[in-house]
Order: structure tokens, then sequence, then C-alpha cells
């Protein structure tokens, strides 16, 4: 009993397949598939096979012949018609003279002529004695050559034949209605007429209309030992594939996927849960998936496939609405054990923008990466946002129940494990990011900024990794341009500040109500003095038509991202260990190697906790080559649009 159907090659198993831990085991012993794409883009077949009489029509034709061989054969045996039987024939029978009367069965009354044989003697009697009369008359020797010649021909018995066929011919124009039919095989010539009748029909059947061109996709529907057979005519072009996959089910070989993008797709002739009988004539009931992918990885051109029709009926396709969603972690079809298709996989990493063209399959969606749409022909199949969860939450309790005990433990010791909150992640609530969710997917829009709406500029980063002097630099470069935020304090006014130029001047019990309210992107406390930046503060300066630059922390993004700013978050990366010691030196910093390694290893962690929420990164290898980049990723905003989370434009 074959129970599952990895990686395109059957494995029999007498017992229910397993999951876990055991069935990835197997998984990693085996590189197996579940379905087998029928073609690869990078496969396309290389020679055309020639397209053969297909057997199973064949198979048809003779059962047909055997059908009227066999009525023949019972027609010669029965001794006489029964045409009492027929209801129209009894009521012709009593009365004859109703409906249009027919000439050519009226009976023939008066005597009957006697036979053209003796005309025929004499008119060839009679030319005969003309030809002999003149040629008796001709004085020149020439001339009576040539009318022996007409004797002769006239004496042979094939122009007498002919001239009798002729006279016959004659006679039976110019008689007042054809003669008499002869009753004696009637029977037989009924018979043989309905025969052929039958035969006529069931070709015309054999010889349906195509439903499309007769140089493109069509579908011929027959019937063939009590079923329908659906034959299909498919081009198959060496630049675009075939675009389905192939399961077997038992002896059967199914169609088990139609991608988007592919010839199958495109025809719409194909569908999921079609059995797949013959293709160019070849038997492919009994064969494997990899067989079936041999067989097709040769052909081109037009192909065509013998089905049986899927037995569930599904409604017409409508047209998807695409999803475009920003990926929040990292996939490799190639270490994935539970993909049905290894070789349509799509490969893609943390922040690349899917398009989402088809979620018929909940568990496997079909995606474009985005920027990929024309050197892609067939879509790609990534997890689903439901199954990827749940994988993942079965993944990090297999881990937890997987930790060794600490070295020392005493045996009776309790243990006092802390359980893990599980939150799944909801891509159109954006206001809670935590550590323990489970990143997927957030689906997004393109925006273009207003001209006098700029999106805040949040640059993030490790400590010594120049965020701040990039940030200081656009202040003092453009301040048309550019500007900061005024921060909010408890602290008292110093001589020459300013209240709303300096700082917002506020009390403790004012600025705490403003924190409990969640109007601050960050704050902080020094000198027993409350400090931070406030939304409103950035909303001020966005309005009077600058571009706001803030350094913030990774605690910030949560409210920086869930406000209505629609910041641009840039991730400051550090360099390699020895360049960034050369960067710190210029600045008289001599930092030990330990202190080096943590500004790296920093960086990994906010990369891999909260780069999904990164638009952009930039290596600092040099403050003047990463100023320029950053400049033109803020003039991009003005000139492109630019992926956003689509809660933000709701």
């Amino acid at each position: 009993m074959t129970t599952s159907h990895m990686n395109g090659h059957v494995t029999d198993s007498d017992g229910a397949g397993g999951t876990g831990a055991g069935s990835a085991e197997a998984t990693e012993e085996s590189q197996w598939h579940r379905e087998m794409p029928v073609d690869c883009p990078g496969d396309l077949g290389a020679r055309t096979l020639p397209v053969r009489r297909s057997a199973q029509l064949e198979r048809i034709r003779q059962h047909q012949e055997d059908l009227r061989r066999r009525r023949e054969e019972e027609g010669r045996n029965k001794q006489e018609l029964d045409v009492n039987s027929s209801i129209r024939l009894k009521k012709l029978s009593q009365n004859p003279k109703v409906g249009i009367d027919n000439p050519t069965f009226d009976p023939i009354e008066g005597p009957v002529q006697s036979s053209p044989h003796s005309h025929f003697q004499a008119h060839l009697e009679d030319l005969l004695m003309s030809l002999k009369q003149v040629q008796h008359c001709l004085g020149d020797v020439q001339s009576q050559e040539d009318v022996e010649l007409v004797l002769q021909l006239v004496q042979k018995t094939d122009f007498q034949n002919a001239f009798k066929i002729h006279n016959a011919v004659a006679v039976h124009m110019n008689r007042a209605s054809p003669p008499f039919p002869l009753t004696a095989c009637a029977q037989s010539l009924v018979q043989e007429a309905l025969m052929l009748a039958h035969d006529s029909v069931a070709e015309q059947e054999m010889q349906l209309e195509p439903s499309g061109s007769p140089d493109g996709p069509s579908e011929i529907l027959t019937q063939f030992g009590g079923e329908t057979v659906k034959i299909v005519h498919l081009e198959k072009a060496r630049d675009i594939p075939l675009g389905a996959t192939v399961r077997n089910d038992m002896d059967s070989v199914v169609i088990s996927r139609i991608v988007k993008g592919g010839a199958a797709e495109r025809s719409g002739l194909l569908h999921e849960g079609d059995e797949i009988l013959e293709i160019n004539g070849i038997e492919i009931r009994g064969k494997d998936v990899n067989e079936v992918f041999d067989i097709l990885a040769e052909m081109h051109g037009m192909l065509t496939f013998v089905l049986i029709p899927s037995p569930q009926t599904k409604p017409p396709p409508t047209k998807e609405t695409v999803v475009h969603v920003k990926a929040h972690f990292d996939y490799d079809p190639s270490d994935d054990p539970y993909v049905p298709c290894r070789e349509l996989g799509l490969c893609f990493q943390k922040g690349d923008i899917l398009h989402i063209i088809s979620q018929d399959d909940p568990n496997w969606w079909q995606a474009y990466r985005d920027g990929d749409e024309d050197n892609q022909p067939l879509a790609g199949l990534v997890p689903g946002k439901s199954f990827q969860q749940q994988r993942e939450a079965m993944k990090q309790t297999i881990e937890e129940d997987k930790e060794p005990e600490k070295s020392g433990k005493l045996w009776c010791a309790k243990k006092n494990k802390k359980k893990r909150k599980k939150i799944l992640y909801n891509a159109h609530k954006n206001d809670d990011y935590d550590n323990e969710e489970i990143l997927t997917y957030e689906e997004m829009a393109l925006y273009h900024q207003p001209a006098n709406r700029k999106r805040p500029i949040a640059l993030i980063g490790p400590p010594n990794c120049g965020q701040n002097e990039l940030r200081q630099r656009l202040l003092s470069n453009e301040p048309e341009r550019f500007g900061g935020a005024v921060p909010h304090t408890t602290r008292s006014r110093r001589e020459g500040e300013l209240n709303g130029r300096d700082y917002h001047f506020v009390s403790r019990q004012a600025f705490e109500a403003d924190v409990a309210a969640g109007k601050f992107i960050e704050l902080g406390e020094f000198e027993k003095n409350l400090y931070g930046t406030s939304i409103d503060s950035v909303r001020q300066l966005i309005n009077t038509g600058k571009i706001c630059v803030l350094c913030v922390h990774t605690q910030s993004l949560k409210v920086l991202r869930c406000s209505d700013l629609k910041p641009y978050i840039i991730f400051i990366a550090p360099p390699s260990q020895e360049r960034l010691r050369a960067l710190l030196a210029k600045e008289n910093k001599n930092p030990k190697p330990e202190e080096l390694r943590d500004i790296i290893e920093k960086a990994r962690e906010m990369e891999q906790n909260y780069g999904h929420l990164f638009d952009a990164a930039i290596v600092n290898a040099d403050l003047d080559k990463a100023y320029q980049e950053l400049l033109r990723l803020i003039n991009k905003l003005d000139t492109e649009p630019q992926w956003v989370p689509s809660s933000w434009l709701r």
C-alpha cells in the first residue's frame, strides 16, 4: 500500500506514516518529494517525439468495429425483418397514399416493354451498312482506308459493349420513372445502410469540433468503457514550461498541482485530480512519477494527453487578488523536508517582498519574488502563514523538551522550567512585537510619501557604529532640509534655553502621564531628571516640511511603527573587526578585542531579532561612503514608491 510520495518517488509501507522527528530522519536518509514537476524551467525538452496515433483511440475504434460485425452476423441469421413492428410502417401500409408520392416506388402499369437489346442490334447493323455505303462512294484510297479503320472499330467487342451501355443509359434517361426496385435483397440493404449510418455517427462522435483553435490548445470528450475520457491538445514551448506536478495513486498518475504561469494554467484544460492515461501515445498508467518526468523532459511542441477527468467538480476559477507580503524569516526549500515539490520551492530571505498569487492550498502558497516576475516563468511554492506558524511552534516545543539538564543539578531538585508564551503573528495587527512571537509574513502595500509630509528617518545600530555621527552630519550639512525633534525633560530650564526650541520643559507628573498614554518614542532618566522624545514633537517637525532624523534603540521600534509617522528604518551595521578597530582609532578610541567582538555580536542579535522591521541596511566601513549611501536612500523616498505595512494605509 503506497502511503507516502516524497520527492516524486513512491515508498511502500504497511503502517501509517510517522510525523515529527521520525519522519524527519527518514527524510534525511532519502531525498524524496511528495510531488514531481512534469518539467522544470531549466530542463525543457530538447527534441520533439513523433505524435503517434493514440492507442486508446485505436482500442475505441476496434471496439466499435467488433460491435458492427456482430450486428451484421445477427442480421444474416435472422430469417425475416418484422416490418410490422414499426408503428410508422404500419401506418404507411394502412394508408399508402399519405405523404408525398414518390414515382420511384410506383408499380409499373401496362405491358412490359421489350428489351433494348433488339434496338441495339438494329442500330448497330444500320451503322455498319451506312459505313460500307460511304466507303464505296469514296474515290480516293486514303478515305477508303479511314472508313475501313472505323468499320474494324465498330466490329470490336469492346466498342459494342460500350455502345450497348450508351443505349441503355439513353433509354432509362428518357423514361418517365425509374425502374421498379428489386425487393429480394431489401432486408440486407436496409441492415447495411443502418450499420453505415451508425458508423458514420460514431466517427463524428470521435471527431468532435475542438474547444480551441486547431493550432492552439483544445479539448475533446468521448466515452470508453462506460466512463468519460478527455483528450487534450496542449502546446509546450521551450521558454514556457508545462507547469504541473504529478503524484502516484496506486498505479495511477494523477495531476497533483497546477502551477501559475505555466502552459497548463494558461490553457485551463488540465485540472488537479485528472488521471493521465497517455501522453503522445505513450501509456502512463503504472509508471513512477520520475519516469513521467523523464518522458516529458524529452518532449516539446504539441502534446496530446488522454485523461480521466477528476471526479471532484470545482467551482469555476475566479480571478485571485495578488497579496504582497514581506518575509520575516529566511527560507531554503532544499532544507525543508515538508515541501511537496522541492524543484518548485521558492528560496527567499528575510525582508524580501513576495507576491502571493494563489492561496488555493492553504499550506503551500504560490508566489513570485519582487523583481523576478519576468525572469521566473513559473510561480514558486512558499509555506503558508498558518502552516509556518504551526511547525515553528512545534519546533520550539521540541527544542524546549530537548534542553539538557545543567551539570551538577541534583536529581531530586525541582524542575522549574519557565514556560514560553507563544503569540501567533497577525499581519493585520502591528501593535505587539515581542521576542516570543512567531514571525512569518507581513502584508505590504506601495506608498509614495507626499511632498509636504516627509517620512522620519530612524537610524538604529549598536554603539560605536557611526549612527550618531551620520545623523549629526545630515543636520549640519543641510539644516534647511533635516531637523531633530525637540525632546521633553523634567529638569529646570537653564539660562539661555527656550521652551520649545531647546526642550519642552514639563513637570514630572505631566511627563509620567504622557508615558502612561504611550506618547513617547523613547525615554530615559539622567541625574534624577526624565528625558524623552515624543510622537507629537516628531509630528510638529514633519508639519514644517522638514525630514526628522532620529537615533533610536530597538525598544523604540514598537511605538514608532505603531504610530502614524510611517518611519523609514535604516540599520547601521559594523564592518569587520579589523576595519572597525581602524575606524575607532581615527576617533582616538582604542577598544579591546572583546569590546569589538561585543559590538559585532550585538549587531548580529539586533539583525536577528529586529531585522524584519528594517527597511534598509548600511555597512559603515567608511563614514564618507556611508553618508553618501544614506543620502541616496533618503532621496529615493521622493522619487520611488516604497513598500510599507498595509495597515499604515487603512
